[in-house]
């Protein structure tokens, strides 16, 4: 008997399966199957991964009556056919008609997503959104009693107030996409002055403290106050404001006094800028490496089952079948120094690490040009490295010991000895590879013996406004469309 989680009806939508044992069968994103980005519907090709085993329970992300209350609130339609389980259980799980339906509060399911996935007893849990049904943050006291996870609410901010609706705005006043170039701002940042925070703070911020915003973004403009700002200007105010913001949360957060343990979840914990200062507040971070809405199909399905998870790491998704090809990667690396790999089971969440990842060479000056012209991104856009654990704290000020999961900054100790992995102020996103025996860290150590350096280039095996390659028919495409080598 299996829980089936899904977040479905307004973007990225994600299924998860966790088995009896609390073991994660399966978690994918929809996207990845109709080849359409950031897509809210399900595919029907996702549910082949599930298909053959007992669904006993669904559980859907979010409450659907509260969340249509909501859309009336702010002058959406209501619409009368997704307003109860059953009619989101007929409109997406017909095929499962002897599976109980379940449905629960937004945030409640990004907590879940996090917690449940820790390894922490007890923790305090942060959720920062768009918007959810109403809240668009709240504060989580978490704890386990006698084995089941148990849930108190400490603090909640409302609609229309929200972090992640401005920082959405930004992202549109800077002419990106909102809800899916966010990552682009943060990029622009480090070109802009952050002075322009007080600027955007005096235009739009009533109280930095309680979160309260002069204007609802979410059906407001704001290119008025922005226009006359140079772009990358607008994106390092924003950056900096949104910070601060955040760590208003935080600080609100650690007065509680609940635990030292904080779990971070929701699309905003994404911002790894941000995320790169919350140990100036707790002793421990966990935030799953699937923070958004994608992620909380998974914590739905752990609402059901009640207590921790058996979380290993994010290769959750469709297998591509067979050892990981570390020696013709090599190979490539050394010849070409670009290569393309689409190997074991795909990440779950929005960052490649390792299995669907395009590797470069990190010292040759010239690589981050040729992998952003492959890619179709702008040139100013930053890449991370993927390092050997052992080795991040020597090329790297990390504020953690370990980054398995792309979400936090850190300053280059050396950055001219690795210009395609360094951004315009010298930082790098990075990810750590422990002594795992995966794919990915014997190519990483096999690589150091050949040339000295334990790092890589590492980015997602997609191009700009597409999904991440997520089987092998994609991988033949992308090899023949884009002329690098994609090996599985």
């Amino acid at each position: 008997m299996h829980i089936l989680g899904a977040s479905v009806g307004f973007h990225d939508a994600a299924l998860s399966l966790i088995d009896r044992n609390g073991n994660i069968r399966f978690a994918g994103h929809s996207e990845r199957y109709s080849k359409v980005k950031n897509d809210p519907t399900l595919h029907r090709n996702i549910f082949k991964e599930v298909e053959s085993l007992e669904i006993s329970d669904i559980a859907y992300y979010e409450l659907p009556f509260r969340k249509q209350l909501r859309q009336l609130y702010s002058g959406q339609k209501f619409d009368v056919r997704a307003c109860t389980a059953a009619q989101i259980k007929r409109c997406y799980f017909g095929q499962f008609s002897n599976s109980r339906m379940h449905v629960h509060n937004h945030h409640l399911s990004h907590a879940a997503a996090g917690f449940q996935t820790s390894s922490f007893d007890r923790a305090t849990v942060v959720v920062i959104d768009a918007i959810g049904e109403f809240e668009t943050v709240s504060i989580y006291a978490a704890e386990y009693k006698e084995g089941y996870a148990y849930y108190k609410k400490l603090w909640s901010k409302y609609y229309p107030h929200s972090i992640g609706l401005f920082y959405s705005a930004m992202t549109q006043a800077v002419g990106l996409k909102p809800l899916e170039e966010e990552y682009i701002l943060m990029g622009m940042s480090a070109y802009g002055d952050k002075q322009y925070a007080d600027l955007l703070k005096s235009h739009f911020v009533l109280d930095e403290w309680k979160i309260e915003f002069s204007e609802n973004f979410h059906i407001g403009s704001t290119t008025a106050h922005t226009s006359y700002l140079d772009n990358y200007d607008i994106a390092a105010g924003a950056q900096s404001l949104t910070e601060n913001l955040i760590h208003n949360v935080i600080r609100r957060a650690k007065n509680f006094e609940w635990s030292d343990n904080l779990v971070y979840m929701g699309g905003v914990a994404l911002n790894c800028l941000a995320n790169t200062k919350l140990f100036e507040y707790f002793n421990n971070v966990w935030i799953m490496p699937n923070p958004g809405d994608a992620g909380s199909s998974l914590g739905a399905a752990a609402l059901v089952y009640g207590k921790q998870l058996n979380w290993t790491n994010t290769y959750l998704g469709h297998c591509i079948t067979g050892p990981y090809p570390v020696n013709s990667v090599l190979d490539e690396l050394l010849k070409n120094k670009i290569v393309g790999v689409a190997s074991g089971r795909a990440e779950f969440g929005p960052r490649a690490l390792g299995n669907r990842s395009l590797l470069a060479d990190p010292r040759d000056i010239h690589i981050k040009d040729r992998v952003n012209e492959i890619k179709r991104r702008q040139k100013f856009r930053p890449f991370a490295p993927v390092i050997l654990e052992e080795y991040a704290q020597e090329y790297f000020k990390l504020p953690v010991k370990e980054s398995r999961y792309m979400q936090f900054v850190a300053e280059c100790r050396s950055p001219e000895l690795f210009p395609a992995i360094v951004h315009h102020d010298n930082t790098s996103r990075v990810q750590t590879v422990p002594n795992d025996d995966s794919g990915i860290r014997q190519l990483l150590e096999k690589w150091f013996v050949m040339t000295g350096c334990p790092m890589l280039l590492n980015t997602s095996l997609n191009i700009r406004g597409e999904p991440m390659v997520n089987d092998r028919r994609d991988a033949d495409r992308f090899e023949l469309l884009y002329k690098v080598k994609v090996l599985s």
